[in-house]
């Protein structure tokens, strides 16, 4: 599901499985991982990362999860090791995020340099209606960007921002028109491929000590919090819910 595709000096990294809307499984997120450590290995000036068909990422792909037996430090491990990978990734990382960008997909945009969005894009993560708690950056995302009242109003109510709403809010780098949104970001990577990237590269480090303890701080706290929160009622609840496609009852316990 993970497509590598490399044209001069620009790699294209596409997360294909439109028909899960790029929910992403442990072995996704492994591939991904790949795709990401080869691109860096093979001297390329710029990365876009992308989703194919009508949604960049709609979160984990939770089908056929059963919380139970679930090893959620796994999967969370797997994550930031990617989310760390594009965050470091020795060049300008440019992602192109239409329709759903949910949980993990908002935590492969929070890992990109620069994050363009359709204008119609949702952006969240709605963890709300599964009885568990944001992860993939979620929290330092909101609370540096939005303040804490906003970001636990958006974390109560599982509310999903527009692309053109988060961009005004200052989440993200620009909104584009839809269907101009994947041609913006090639020409955008492209452009900045053939500029001074090693300057380039000297101002992501000095953004990433800036950013960077902050993030990975919450990441890790998120990822103590959803395993803990694995063994309530709510939790298994949650899930049952969303994979039997009914509104969840939750009895705070």
């Amino acid at each position: 599901m993970i497509e590598l595709a490399i044209d001069g000096a620009v790699a294209e990294i596409t997360l294909n499985a439109p028909d899960k809307l790029n929910a992403l499984s442990l072995e996704a997120l492994r591939q991904l991982d790949d795709a990401c450590a080869e691109s860096a290995a093979s001297g390329v000036r710029a990365l876009v990362l992308r989703g194919e068909g009508r949604a960049f990422c709609a979160g984990r792909d939770i089908a056929g999860v059963d919380p139970e037996t679930d090893d959620v430090p796994r999967y969370l491990g797997a994550l930031e090791q990617v989310m760390r990978r594009i965050a470091a990734f020795p060049v300008p990382t440019f992602a192109a995020v239409q329709g759903a960008c949910l949980g993990v997909g908002l935590g492969l945009a929070i890992a990109s340099d620069v994050v363009y969005v359709a204008e119609n894009a949702k952006l969240s993560s709605p963890f709300a209606n599964l009885g568990a708690i944001p992860d993939s950056g979620a929290h330092a995302l909101f609370v540096d960007r939005l303040g804490a009242h906003r970001a636990l109003d958006l974390i109560f109510t599982g509310e999903l921002m527009s692309g053109a709403a988060a961009v005004a809010a200052g989440l993200f780098s620009r909104a584009v028109a839809a269907d101009e949104l994947l041609a913006f970001t090639r020409e955008r990577a492209a452009a900045t491929a053939s500029g001074p990237t090693a300057a380039f590269a000297a101002s992501k480090r000095l953004v990433a000590r800036l950013r960077d303890a902050r993030l990975w701080d919450a990441v890790a706290e998120e990822s103590r919090g959803q395993e803990a929160l694995r063994a309530t009622a709510d939790y298994r609840e949650g899930f049952a819910a969303f994979q039997q496609k009914r509104k969840p009852v939750f009895r705070g316990e």
